[in-house]
């Protein structure tokens, strides 16, 4: 195998590790210096040197800072033909190449710790790319994380409200943006808006636009115990059903009203089928997009009574097992038209369409249906997911009681 002559004063070097198939990957290490951090002792004192040249003088650690970049590159251990040894040959020359161009970049760069192609980037245009290329089903929520970020700008940094560099982005600027989210957001909108906005974050770290994660150490915190958003009570859930208005959707109201009574969320109820459905038993089976891929639980069975296989209705003749059960617009067309409906039923609270959801689960504990029962219903990995609930129908209760004239004897 062709080895790798590495000279000393290279920055990046080249280096490899090999892989449990034999191949060997390269990658380049670059060297972004040292850094000295003082010795203290057990009551934070600063250690100092007792004896020799040094006595009198603190004494201190060195941290030297290296950062890895994969290349993508590989070659064979052992290669056994011609073939095989010029594929190598020519692997090598390129990671070479590649290396050389990467030290010319450090050496422009302006301060030795980011490549110069990256230092004429927008973070804000960088963003808007990394959206309009996103595939996932949270794409809404990964363009309000950038428009909250641009408000935040706008209030905070109006300097920078149409162009930042990603290097400006800094931990301080991280903690006041999560405030401003939660002076913005209610319940966990916050916290789901920070999250969205730390992927891109990762994201341009992994990709070298960015050298430092800002956002270690920043939390946004939120109180999951507690249910923040509005609930329907079963009374105005059925004003509602009892409403109709002008140029109304059937769509959106029979599918909002399967979600009052199942507890799903509009990201399954519009991706639901006919092959979901086992007619024959009364059950509905399916996954949930939210946890797909990364918990146990992600699989949910709920068992249908005759008014939801009604809502569901039978399978066309013409139409095959993969037809969806309810043909939606888009999530803001659906939110829109729920908004015209709760306000025509005079239902003066906040609803969107996960309030669906916590009106199942607040109404079901408030019947008599046992915690595990409901965790299960909303396919919840665990109890403390559900709670809140509970602590919603004691508030509701607590309500209740105080809503009786005062009592005098």
């Amino acid at each position: 195998m062709a080895k790798l002559e590495i000279k000393t004063k290279e920055n990046p070097k080249l280096g490899q590790s090999t892989l449990s198939d034999g191949r060997v990957s390269l990658f380049l290490e670059y060297y972004l210096g040292r850094e000295e951090m003082p010795i203290l002792d057990e009551n934070g004192g600063q250690v100092i040197y007792e004896s020799g040249k040094m006595a009198g003088k603190p004494k201190f650690s060195v941290k030297h800072n290296r950062r890895k970049e994969n290349l993508y590159l590989y070659i064979l251990n052992k290669p056994k033909t011609a073939v095989e040894r010029q594929r190598n040959k020519e692997t090598l020359e390129l990671a070479v190449k590649i290396r050389h161009e990467r030290e010319q970049e450090l050496k422009e760069s302006l301060n030795g710790y980011r490549l110069k192609k990256d230092r004429q980037i927008n973070f804000l245009d960088y963003f808007q790319a990394y959206n309009d290329s996103y595939t996932k089903k949270d794409v809404r929520m990964m363009q309000i994380a950038l428009n909250r970020f641009k408000d935040f700008l706008q209030v905070s940094y109006p300097q920078y409200k149409t162009s930042i560099k990603p290097e400006y982005l800094t931990k301080d600027m991280m903690t006041l943006f999560v405030e401003y989210l939660q002076t913005r957001s209610v319940g966990e909108g916050a916290k789901s808006i920070f999250q969205r906005f730390k992927k891109v974050i990762h994201y341009a770290i992994e990709h070298d636009v960015m050298m430092k994660n800002p956002c270690v150490g920043v939390v946004c915190k939120v109180d999951e115990q507690t249910l923040r958003k509005d609930v329907l009570s079963l009374e105005e859930e059925q004003t509602l059903m009892n409403t109709h208005y002008d140029n109304e959707n059937p769509e959106i109201r029979r599918a909002f009203i399967f979600c009052l009574y199942t507890g799903i969320r509009f990201c399954d109820v519009v991706d639901l089928e006919y092959r979901n459905v086992d007619y024959s038993n009364k059950l509905l089976s399916f996954e949930q997009n939210k946890t797909k891929g990364h918990s146990a639980s992600s699989g949910v069975v709920t068992p249908l009574n005759d008014g939801l296989i009604s809502l569901i209705g039978k399978l066309p003749e013409d139409e095959k097992a993969d037809t969806r059960i309810f043909h939606l617009p888009s999530h803001t067309m659906c939110l829109k038209a729920l908004r015209r409906w709760t306000k025509r039923a005079g239902i003066t609270k906040h609803i969107t369409w996960h309030c669906a959801r916590h009106s199942f689960a607040v109404n079901i504990l408030n019947n008599g249906a046992n915690i595990k029962t409901v965790s299960s219903l909303l396919g919840h990995s665990g109890l403390k997911h559900t709670e809140k609930y509970t602590r919603a129908v004691d508030s509701l209760k607590k309500d209740a009681i105080n809503s009786l004239p005062e009592l005098h004897f």
